[in-house]
């Protein structure tokens, strides 16, 4: 069970926990769906990211939602996930300098930029979820 009810306000229940300031939902969700859908990487690539941060982000809610799909991976994915897999396992942020030497090979700094926003977001969502002890039968 959740820390705390249900507002009224959003249509998943971990937009429901937000929507007790309307407002930050509201952004929050606008901010999520621009960073899910197809952009310089796609959703499909973005999805399997989403996957392997949810494994050791906390969060029972995100875990639920599947895991990893290593046999889907084409080579920019796997590189995606790899980098992923390297932010869970350093502090916060320190990302060593061997990692971005790698994106470097496969994208573009644009590319990397919408990455690393996506992981910085996605894990924001993920320690929400965690805080609030979010179950998947919240689905």
């Amino acid at each position: 069970m959740a820390r705390i009810n249900q507002s009224n306000f959003g249509k998943t229940a971990f937009q429901k926990l937000l929507g007790h300031n309307a407002k930050v939902m509201e952004a929050w969700s606008d901010l999520g769906e621009a960073l899910e859908q197809d952009g310089l990487l796609s959703s499909k690539l973005k999805e399997q990211v989403r996957r392997t941060l949810a494994q050791s982000n906390g969060c029972e809610y995100c875990k639920a939602k599947g895991k990893p799909e290593p046999g889907t991976f084409d080579e920019s994915t796997s590189v995606a996930v790899g980098f992923a897999e390297v932010f869970l396992k350093y502090p916060k942020g320190m990302v060593p300098d061997f990692a971005f030497e790698i994106l470097n090979e496969y994208f573009s700094e644009n590319e990397i930029s919408e990455l690393c926003a996506f992981i910085s977001f996605t894990t924001a969502q993920h320690y929400f979820g965690a805080v609030m002890k979010l179950e998947p039968n919240g689905f």
